[in-house]
């Protein structure tokens, strides 16, 4: 052979799309993915949320029939997000026997005894400053809202939560939750700390979506998206404090933190492509921009590609119902 060719030929293992299925290095499955939901009290039917294109929210009425369609179709898990009707400045819904957050979890449950339910343990959904905890002045107050979240786990995990996601980004949120638990004799229910939540522009259409009456921004307890030296410390942080699980959202524009996490950490990895990415891949399909089945599987795959065990996407029931 000519030495003016190459000896190394990538391409022979390209040239077909068996040899191509069969040398991927990397592939997601519904096991991987995780639906996050919208559930809102006292309306009668669902309520389509305009930025996130084929995102409904549901009616807590419809939310047992729900659950039963996501199941038949091959998902394995949700995160419930709750409209909350009764608002007030703590949150104080949240934690009730019969509240929003105790009644999704147990309308899942009792309709799909299987299916994993990842509570959502926040309050900006349910606080009428939109905020995610307790305000003091102009800011929230960190170690007020610590024992607030913790009420909120334990009747999320009394009424059949399978995982508790702490997602308020406060400091210490995984140790009041994780002793909480445990002293109600949850001990046995596993935390998914939102362990790296970013204080990000691609949000918005959540807003949208969760019916937030927030003025202003969190930018002084979610993270600065321009710091990935802290972004890493803030999961380590989740994980000595008892975290069984870490997260990084949003996902597809942190790659790098997704990376570096999976490599500082032996727990598992799950990654949240959120409602802006949604959308941006929704619209762009619209407008005849890209193709929105190859988009989204390239935009996963980057994810799990990046080490993420675990998706948070709201593309999962279009993949589960495409066969993936």
């Amino acid at each position: 052979m000519s030495s003016q060719f190459p000896e190394a030929r990538p391409r022979r293992l390209r040239r077909s799309a068996e040899l191509r299925g069969l040398f991927q290095e990397t592939e997601f499955t519904l096991n991987d993915l995780v639906l996050p939901i919208f559930v809102e009290e006292e309306i009668d039917d669902f309520v389509p949320i305009t930025s996130m294109p084929g995102v409904q929210r549901i009616p807590e009425s419809k939310l047992a029939g729900e659950i039963e369609r996501y199941a038949k179709a091959g998902i394995k898990s949700v995160m419930t997000f709750g409209v909350s009707h009764h608002l007030d400045a703590s949150g104080s819904d949240t934690w009730q026997e019969r509240g929003l957050v105790s009644r999704m979890s147990s309308i899942i449950k009792d309709a799909v005894p299987e299916m994993i339910v990842m509570s959502d343990t926040c309050f900006c959904e349910y606080t009428d400053h939109g905020h995610c905890g307790v305000m003091h002045g102009a800011e929230v107050d960190n170690d007020r809202t610590l024992v607030n979240l913790g009420k909120q786990a334990v009747a999320a995990a009394r009424a059949g939560a399978d995982v508790i996601a702490p997602s308020a980004a406060m400091d210490g949120q995984v140790q009041a939750i994780r002793r909480a638990l445990d002293e109600a004799g949850f001990s046995h229910i596993p935390i998914m700390a939102y362990s790296t939540k970013f204080a990000s522009a691609l949000y918005g259409p959540f807003r949208e979506a969760g019916g937030s009456a927030l003025k202003g921004d969190r930018k002084s307890y979610q993270m600065n998206p321009m710091n990935r030296r802290e972004a890493v410390r803030e999961s380590l942080l989740d994980e000595q404090e008892g975290a069984d699980a870490l997260m990084v959202k949003p996902a597809g524009a942190y790659l790098d933190i997704i990376r570096d996490i999976r490599e500082a950490s032996r727990l598992p990895v799950a990654a949240y492509q959120v409602s802006g990415e949604y959308a941006m891949i929704k619209f762009g399909a619209q407008a005849g921009a890209i193709d929105e089945a190859r988009v989204v599987r390239e935009t996963l795959g980057s994810i799990k590609r990046a080490g993420a065990d675990l998706i948070f996407t709201y593309f999962a029931m279009d993949l589960a119902l495409a066969g993936i």
